[in-house]
This record gives structure tokens, C-alpha cells and sequence, in this order.
């Protein structure tokens, strides 16, 4: 089946998720058979460490439908995204999780919102009430930061399961960004959208491979890929400093020449030091940060590399896959 030929594929990012493919793929496929003549599943492994590739590979013997592209190591989730849409070869592309959180039946929903002339249909979670009260805090946060700082509003509750019109998936593949954020770029390329609420299923098997730790890595990445903000900081804050240096100055001769002069208290002059070194640590750290995501774009390396493909993956051509072509390149 040639790629003008399929109408809907499904890009699963996956890692260590051998457990979770037999039932995704027992309630995906009925979804697909009615929604769409012409479908595919495409699988991106991660660099899984268990039997998920060979889990896909049982699948894909039953169907050819069901491919996979397999990396030669754990290159993040975001990137696997990338991977996915790199080889979909369908009209639209719908991303969603293995664990089964993401419902297969809402892409019927998807589908006939992208019939009636959206390029991007996104899941809008409901509710929030399966997480922490701290990690709702902070999601909360993180929204409000950054619409503040980047001047482009995400919707709360969105995230990477959507469905994304093939003029979409082209403006997304030539973005050539290595510290990719996904929910950012969906934002950024615009188009015509919509949300289409659904409820966060339990997951099926397994656990949540995001740690709080990741997460907070996750969002810093997210806010300095699309803005300069965190860099301006430090340089208010640098002038707060300094006009605070200033007024102390004045202060202090003022009462020079009133009152005469008395001992330096020692406490206050380590404090002092103390405060401004580590205000012009952070503001390093904070330009290290931007000059390590330049490094990193500036070797021009591959998004990604594929050790093993599956199925209808193999027969993608490397001039539908940039991040492969660049390697081919170097």
C-alpha cells in the first residue's frame, strides 16, 4: 500500500511497554476498522530493554498494518514523537501512549472533527483528580508561566495525544530543533484546532516512566525553548541589585556625616557576598543553559538513529525521513 493510499496513522512512542501492546493493539484495531479503510500503526521503540520489540513483531505477523521502527538506544520520548511522524505515511496522524491512558475510542472522535475541516484535534483531559495536589500545583503553574513568558497560550490539559492533519505533520517535520517540546510546537505551527474532552483511563500494566524530577526538567526545557524570558531575569534582577546597592550607598554616607562613623558588621559583609556570588552563579548557570542548547544544535547530529524497522517502516524511503538523511550527511 503505497503512503498516498492510507488515511489514518497512529504513532505510538513506546518504552518498556512488552505488557501493554497485545491489549492497546486488541482495542485499537476495531477502532481503526471503523473509522478508517485504510489505516496503519506505527510503533517507535524507544530503545526498550524487555520483549516490547518482539511483543510488536508477534503483532505484525498477524497484521501488516502493524510496523515499528526500533532505536539503537533510549533517545527520549519527545524525539520519538519526532521519529513517529518522520515515518507515518497516512492523510492525518494520531499520537497516543501504550499504557491505555489515552482511550482508543476517542480517535472516532478525532476523526470526525478532522472530517468537519480541522488540521489539529487534541485531547483535553477532564479532570485532574488522579494526581498529587503539589503535581497539580504545579501543572497549574507551569501553564500560567508559560503563556506569561512565551505569549502563546496552551491548552490546560493537553497534551501529545492528538490528531495532527498532514499539512501539520509537514510544518512539524521541518522544524529541526534538538530540545524539542512537542505540546510548544503544536502551539507555535497554529492552525485550525479543537479539543475533544476525555477521561484519563487507569494504566493498564506497568509504571509512569516520568518522575517528578523529569517532569521539572521536562517544563524548564519547555519555557526556555520558546523564550528568552528566564535570561531577562537576571538582568532585572541584576538591576534591583544595583539600585539597592545604590540607595544602601546613600544611606550610608548620609549617616557618616550625621552621626560619624562606626565598625563594620561582619555578619552583614558575609551576607552580602554571600547573596551577590550566588546571584552571579545562577545567572551563569542560566546562560550556560541556552549556550548548551546552541552547542547542541550547531553539531548538526541526527535526531535520532534506527537500529531495526518493522512492517510497513522499512518501506519508508530515506527522502521522507530527515533526521536519517542528515546522518547520511555527516
Amino acid at each position: 500500500m503505497s503512503p498516498s493510499e492510507i488515511d489514518l496513522s497512529v504513532v505510538i512512542p513506546v518504552y518498556n511497554e512488552s505488557a501493554n501492546i497485545g491489549p492497546l493493539c486488541e482495542r485499537l484495531g476495531p477502532v481503526l476498522q471503523r473509522v478508517s479503510a485504510a489505516w496503519e500503526i506505527l510503533f517507535v521503540d524507544d530503545g526498550s530493554e524487555d520483549g516490547t520489540l518482539a511483543a510488536i513483531a508477534a503483532r505484525n505477523a498477524g497484521d501488516s498494518r502493524i510496523g515499528a521502527i526500533s532505536f539503537s538506544r533510549n533517545f527520549g520520548k519527545e524525539i520519538a514523537i519526532a521519529a513517529g511522524l518522520d515515518h507515518a505515511r497516512g492523510r492525518a496522524v494520531v499520537i497516543m501512549d501504550a499504557d491505555l491512558q489515552h482511550p482508543p475510542e476517542t480517535i472516532a472522535s478525532f476523526v470526525e472533527r478532522w472530517r468537519e475541516g480541522y488540521v489539529m484535534v487534541y485531547a483535553q483531559r477532564t479532570s485532574r483528580e488522579d494526581e498529587s495536589p503539589v503535581k497539580r500545583g504545579f501543572a497549574r503553574l507551569f501553564y500560567r508561566l508559560f503563556d506569561s513568558f512565551t505569549n502563546m497560550a496552551l491548552p490546560e490539559g493537553a497534551g501529545d495525544f492528538r490528531l495532527i492533519d498532514r499539512r501539520a505533520v509537514e510544518v512539524l517535520r521541518a522544524l529541526p530543533e534538538r530540545a524539542r517540546f512537542s505540546k510548544g510546537l503544536y502551539a507555535w505551527i497554529g492552525f485550525k484546532s479543537v479539543g475533544v474532552p476525555y477521561e484519563v483511563a487507569p494504566r493498564e500494566h506497568g509504571t509512569t516512566k516520568w518522575s517528578f524530577r523529569k517532569l521539572f526538567r521536562f517544563a524548564f526545557d519547555g519555557i526556555t525553548a520558546f523564550s528568552t524570558v528566564p535570561l531577562r531575569v537576571w538582568t532585572y534582577l541584576g538591576g534591583l541589585i544595583s539600585l539597592f546597592s545604590i540607595a544602601c550607598a546613600i544611606f550610608f554616607i548620609v549617616r557618616t556625616l550625621l552621626f560619624g562613623t562606626d565598625v563594620a558588621g561582619y555578619p552583614s559583609l558575609i551576607v552580602s557576598i554571600m547573596f551577590l556570588g550566588g546571584v552571579q552563579l545562577m545567572s551563569l548557570g542560566m546562560i550556560g543553559e541556552y549556550i548548551g542548547r546552541i552547542f547542541a544544535e550547531v553539531k548538526r547530529r541526527p535526531l535520532y538513529v534506527v537500529a531495526e524497522r518493522i512492517g510497513n517502516a522499512a518501506e519508508v524511503t530515506q527522502e521522507l525521513v530527515p533526521g536519517e538523511r542528515r546522518a547520511a550527511r555527516a
